[in-house]
């Protein structure tokens, strides 16, 4: 298969979709995911919609991933470190340069990387920790 870089939303697509069906799939985290997501169909669209608007500066995501992490890290009585952290992001190294390579292809990584450290950071700031 000869690689090419993200070019269009059929590719956002192709990534978003091989790499939630491996987040599915994944023993360490994949159960915070199953455990929360009712209709996949409609949350793999929003998160398409999501990484098209990152790498391709399409216009069509709403929602607050901010918000919707702090819920996930409630729901779970805040056990997310940045452990999970780093397998989702490994998974999506891994996804990403199986499927493309190029300009957009790294931004996707790099966004990646700095998404994962904010959400993580904005999820640790709002715990309810009595110290």
């Amino acid at each position: 298969m000869i690689k090419k870089d993200i070019s269009n939303r059929a590719d956002v697509e192709l990534l978003v979709n091989t790499f939630y069906d491996r987040i599915r799939q994944n023993e360490k985290i994949g159960f915070y995911f199953n455990e929360t997501i009712d209709d996949w169909e409609s949350h793999l669209i929003k998160l398409t919609d999501f990484w098209d608007t990152q790498l391709l500066g399409a216009r069509n995501f709403r929602g607050n991933p901010r918000v919707a992490h702090i819920k996930v890290d409630n729901h779970f009585n805040h056990e997310i470190t940045t452990k999970e952290f780093g397998e989702w992001l490994n998974l999506w190294f891994q996804t990403v340069d199986e499927l493309f390579k190029g300009e957009v292809a790294q931004t996707a990584k790099d966004r990646a990387r700095r998404m994962s450290t904010h959400l993580f950071m904005n999820m640790y700031r709002y715990r309810n920790i009595d110290t």
